[in-house]
Formats: C-alpha cells, sequence, structure tokens
C-alpha cells in the first residue's frame, strides 16, 4: 500500500534509520515505567482481536529483564479471556500513550501468564491492595513509536491540580491580602 500511495521511500529512509527496533533502550524502559495504564491486544482461537484496558499503580508494568516486561494481573471480572487466548496464541500488542506529552509506544511480543508466586510477587507494586491472580510475562519481539499528529493531549486529575495550585494558592493569598486590607479600612 505505502508504495501504491507513494510513501514507501519516505519509509524506507525511515526503517534504515531508526536502528533495531526489538531491543529495548533506556528510552522505552523509562517510558514504560512511568505509565498506569496500557491497552492489551491478544488473539482468540478463531482469530479475532480482543483488546483490554489494564491498569494500575505507576509502574506496575515492568522491565524484568533483558526484552522481558510483565505485570501482575489483579483479580477482576473473571472472564480470563486475555489470560484464555495466551493458550492458543501467545501473541499480543500492547499500546502505551502519554495523552499530555502526546507519545505513543506500540509493542509487540509473545505473552504467558505465570501463576507462579515468585513471578507474581516480583511484579507486584509495593503497597498496592488489589489482590493478583497470575503475572502475566511478555517477551518484547518489536516496537514502534508513533508520531503525535492526532493524539489528543489528556491530563489526570493529579496533573490538573499540580498544574493550577500555584493559581489557587495565588487566589487564596490575595483573599487574605484583600480581607486584611478591608480589616483596616473599618
Amino acid at each position: 500500500m505505502q508504495a501504491a500511495a507513494g510513501s514507501r521511500t519516505s519509509y524506507a529512509r525511515m526503517e534504515a534509520d531508526a536502528g533495531p527496533v526489538d531491543v529495548l533502550t533506556k528510552r522505552e524502559l523509562d517510558f514504560i515505567a512511568a505509565r498506569d495504564s496500557f491497552y492489551m491486544a491478544s488473539v482468540s482461537e478463531d482469530g479475532w482481536p480482543y483488546v483490554q484496558h489494564r491498569g494500575g499503580p505507576t509502574g506496575f508494568l515492568r522491565h524484568i529483564e533483558g526484552n522481558r516486561i510483565g505485570f501482575a494481573d489483579y483479580r477482576g471480572n473473571r472472564q480470563y479471556l486475555s489470560a484464555a487466548h495466551l493458550v492458543a496464541d501467545d501473541r499480543v500488542s500492547l499500546f502505551l500513550m502519554d495523552y499530555p506529552n502526546r507519545r505513543r509506544l506500540k509493542i509487540i511480543g509473545h505473552a504467558h501468564s505465570s501463576e507462579g508466586p515468585a513471578d507474581i510477587a516480583a511484579l507486584m507494586p509495593q503497597g498496592y491492595a488489589a489482590e493478583p491472580e497470575r503475572a502475566f510475562l511478555i517477551d518484547v519481539v518489536g516496537f514502534d513509536w508513533n508520531c503525535p499528529q492526532h493524539i489528543t493531549p489528556r491530563f489526570t486529575e493529579a496533573e490538573v491540580r499540580r498544574a493550577s495550585q500555584p493559581l489557587i494558592d495565588e487566589i487564596a493569598a490575595l483573599r487574605t491580602r484583600i480581607a486584611q486590607l478591608e480589616g483596616t479600612a473599618s
């Protein structure tokens, strides 16, 4: 399709300049560690894709070693669709979003689940109250950074609070000052 649309030459140059896209670098690992959610796609036995949102505290998706990442799978709605899909087809795709900075990392890999206590304990965030059922371990085979053109910036409540707190503090100080001035005018 790229050749038919006239864009193949540009993408061939980008691919040649990109370097390896199958070895996680500090850039990818830092991005992964800063996420508090992602979307994971798996494939059903009849070939249909299934996408599920996964969330937890910042850093719950962790680098284990080499090109392996993983996360603790918390007790949820008990459908077990992603876990069941991996039995028949271990391929997954992850979308990790940074909405405020308009960045997106796509990861593809082979995943399996483990109910081993050591795997679960290694991936369970310290002090997080959710009950883990298993660990998902993903061997990354490729990744791709996408352009920000159509990523709409979105902000968490904490990010909005941090950005607006100096203004809230200034308003409170001005109100205090006005009350003081009004008190001396009487």
